[in-house]
C-alpha cells in the first residue's frame, strides 16, 4: 500500500521525537507597556492530540475527506489546530485573503460552492448579512456562538473527538489538500488548487534551498508560511501585527518577540522587512530572513544586511502562490546586481531551485495548449517566464478559461530504466507534467541567473516598442526623495502613452513637487528606454496589494493617470 501523502503526517513523528518542544506561541494578553506576553503556546505533542480530537469532532458533523471548507480565522492557535485537524481529516479547507473586496470576496465563495463554514463570531455575521458561501451547509464557530453564529462551537467540536485515537486520512498525492486564492492585485482572486504532493514537495524544497534545520525559532509575519515550521521541526512566534497590513507593523513589538525568544528565523514581505530595516535596531540572533511578494528594494536589503550578524543569510526568493519557490537569490549576491538594475537591467531573482526547470517563452496573451520546442526564445531575449517542477499547480478551481491562459501540457518522453520522469512529471500522468506561466516577464543572463522584468499584464506597449516596469522603475527610484515610482500605459495598447507616477517620501512638502519631478525626468535621460517617457505625476499613496502590501495596483494608478491627462488638455 502506497504512503499516505498528507502534510500533517510529521505531526505524529515530531510529537514523538520533540513532544515537548513549543510548536507556536501565540501573542495572547499584553503586559502595561502595551507588548504582548505570549501567554498562549503549544507544544508538539498537543499540536498532535488536540488536532486529532478537533479532527474527528469535525467528522462527526460532517466535515470529512473531500469536504471544501471555508477557514476564517485570525492567526492563532486555533487556526493551526484546525488547519492540521482539516489536513488530518482529509478536508479541503480553502483560504481567501480577509481584506479584499467584499464584493470579490462573496464571488469567490460562491466560485467554490463550499459544504462548510469555520469561522470566527465577526465571520459569521458577515456570512449572514452579506450572503457568503450559501452553499455551506456545516457551521463552525471559533469562540462564543452568539445569536449569529451557526452549528456547534470548536470547543464542543474539539470535546466530542476528545477519546479519539490518532486521526490521519490516508490521502493520495493527487487528492486536493486545499485552494488557496491568489490576492488579487491584477484582477479576480483565483483559487489555486494544491493537492497533496504540492505541500510535501514545498517543504522538501525549502528546506534544501534555504537550509533549514530543525529547533530553530521562526517569526512567520505571513500565516499561511507558519503552517510549513512544524514539519521542518521549528517553532513559530506568531506575530503581534494585523497580517493583512504589514507595513503597518510595529517594530517595536516584532524586535520585543525577537529579542524574547531568541528567533533565528523571519518571513516577511518587503513591506514588513522595511519597517524593521527603518527602525535600525540589530539582530543578533537571526541567521535567516527571508522576503517574497514583490522585489525587494536595493537599499531596503542594504539597510538590513546591516543590521544582521555577519554571517547571516537574506534569502529574496521569487515564486508564486501557483508554485513556489521558483528561483532564490542571497542579499550578497543581490547587492552586485543593484547598478544593473538601478540602469534598466530588470530585478536579479537568482537561480532556479531544484528541481525547478524555468524557461523563457515567447511573450503572448494567448492561450498555449501544448508545449513546444519553438516556444523559448534565445539566452537574453526578453519573455514570459515558464516554470515546471513538484510545486506547480494544475489548475484554478473552477475556472478553466484562467487554467488554459496559465497552464500548458507539456507532453515528456518515456523514461529508460532506471530515470526518473522529470521535474513536476509522474508515472500517473503518463509522461506529462504541467508548465505554469507565471505572467511575468523576464531573461536569463550569461551566469544562469534569472532577471524579472516586470508583470506581462502590465508592460506598456507604445509605438515604438515595449516598456517594461522593472527595467523603468528603479532608474527613478534613485532619486533620495522618491519612495517608489510606477509606471503606466494611458490609451489603446500598441499606441500607449508612457506615464511615470511618483510617490514621494513623507514630509516632502507640495511647493518641492515640480523640482522633484524635474530632476526625476532628467535622471532618465540618460537611458534610451527611459528617456522616451514626458509625462510624471505625483501620487499621494499608491495603492497596494492587501497580502504584502508591496505590489503596486498599477492597473489602478492607470485610470487615476488617465484623469490626470484629461485635466490638463
Amino acid at each position: 500500500m502506497a504512503e499516505t501523502c498528507n502534510i500533517a503526517a510529521i505531526l505524529p513523528k515530531m510529537a514523538a521525537e520533540r513532544g515537548d518542544q513549543v510548536a507556536m506561541r501565540c501573542p495572547g494578553s499584553r503586559g502595561l507597556d502595551g507588548l504582548a506576553r505570549y501567554d498562549v503556546a503549544l507544544t508538539y505533542r498537543q499540536l498532535e492530540d488536540r488536532s486529532n480530537a478537533i479532527a474527528d469532532g469535525l467528522s462527526r458533523v460532517g466535515i470529512g475527506r473531500g469536504t471544501r471548507t471555508v477557514v476564517m480565522v485570525r492567526p492563532s492557535p486555533e487556526f493551526f489546530l484546525l488547519m492540521f485537524a482539516l489536513f488530518k481529516a482529509g478536508a479541503v479547507p480553502v483560504l481567501v485573503d480577509p481584506g479584499i473586496a467584499k464584493s470579490s470576496l462573496k464571488r469567490c465563495l460562491a466560485e467554490v460552492a463550499p459544504d462548510g463554514f469555520i469561522g470566527i463570531p465577526l465571520a459569521h455575521v458577515a456570512r449572514r448579512l452579506l450572503g457568503w458561501a450559501r452553499s455551506a451547509r456545516i457551521h463552525v464557530t471559533v469562540g462564543k456562538r452568539g445569536v449569529w453564529g451557526g452549528g456547534k462551537t470548536l470547543t464542543e467540536v474539539e470535546y466530542t473527538g476528545r477519546f479519539a485515537p490518532p486521526q490521519l486520512a490516508e490521502t493520495a498525492p493527487d487528492e486536493i489538500a486545499a485552494i488557496l486564492f491568489t490576492s488579487g492585485s491584477t484582477g479576480l482572486p483565483k483559487g489555486v488548487v494544491y493537492r497533496h504532493r504540492h505541500f510535501i514537495a514545498q517543504i522538501d524544497m525549502l528546506r534544501e534551498a534555504f537550509g533549514m534545520e530543525a529547533g530553530g525559532v521562526d517569526l512567520p509575519t505571513f500565516p499561511p508560511f507558519a503552517l510549513f515550521d512544524p514539519a521542518l521541526g521549528l517553532t513559530s512566534i506568531i506575530p503581534d501585527m494585523d497580517p493583512t497590513h504589514p507595513a503597518r507593523a510595529d517594530p517595536r513589538k516584532l524586535l520585543a518577540a525577537i529579542e524574547r525568544f531568541g528567533v533565528t528565523q523571519l518571513f516577511g514581505s518587503p513591506a514588513l522587512v522595511d519597517v524593521l530595516a527603518r527602525h535600525g535596531a540589530k539582530l543578533p540572533t537571526v541567521r535567516r530572513v527571508t522576503s517574497a511578494g514583490a522585489p525587494v528594494p536595493p537599499d531596503v536589503v542594504e539597510r538590513m544586511r546591516a543590521l544582521l550578524p555577519e554571517d547571516a543569510r537574506l534569502w529574496t526568493p521569487y515564486g508564486a502562490t501557483e508554485c513556489l519557490p521558483v528561483a532564490v537569490i542571497e542579499g550578497r549576491e543581490l547587492r552586485g546586481t543593484r547598478e544593473a538594475t538601478e540602469h534598466g537591467a530588470g530585478t536579479c531573482v537568482g537561480r532556479p531551485v531544484p528541481p525547478n526547470e524555468v524557461r523563457i517563452i515567447g511573450i503572448s496573451d494567448e492561450a498555449i495548449a501544448e508545449w513546444r520546442e519553438d516556444l523559448e526564445v534565445q539566452r537574453g531575449q526578453i519573455g514570459e517566464i515558464s516554470v515546471a517542477g513538484p510545486s506547480v499547480t494544475d489548475e484554478y478551481f473552477r475556472r478553466p478559461e484562467a487554467t488554459a491562459l496559465a497552464k500548458i501540457v507539456e507532453k515528456l518522453p518515456l523514461p529508460r530504466a532506471g530515470e526518473g520522469w522529470g521535474a513536476g512529471a509522474s508515472e500517473a500522468s503518463g509522461g506529462e507534467r504541467i508548465v505554469h506561466r507565471m505572467g511575468d516577464l523576464g531573461y536569463f543572463d550569461p551566469e544562469g541567473r534569472l532577471w524579472f522584468c516586470g508583470r506581462k499584464s502590465q508592460r506598456v506597449l507604445t509605438e515604438l516598442g515595449g516598456l517594461y516596469t522593472e527595467q523603468v522603475e528603479p532608474v527613478f527610484n534613485r532619486h533620495p526623495d522618491v519612495r517608489r515610482s510606477a509606471l503606466v500605459g494611458v490609451g489603446e495598447k500598441g499606441r500607449q502613452s508612457p506615464v511615470l507616477c511618483l510617490e514621494l517620501r513623507p514630509g516632502i512638502k507640495r511647493d518641492q513637487h515640480e523640482r522633484i519631478v524635474d530632476e526625476v525626468r532628467n535622471s532618465g535621460l540618460g537611458f534610451v528606454h527611459t528617456a522616451r517617457i514626458e509625462t510624471f505625476f505625483v501620487h499621494p499613496k499608491f495603492p497596494v496589494d492587501i497580502r504584502h502590501n508591496a505590489k503596486i495596483g498599477r492597473e489602478i494608478l492607470a485610470a487615476w493617470a488617465q484623469k490626470q491627462l484629461r485635466k490638463q488638455k
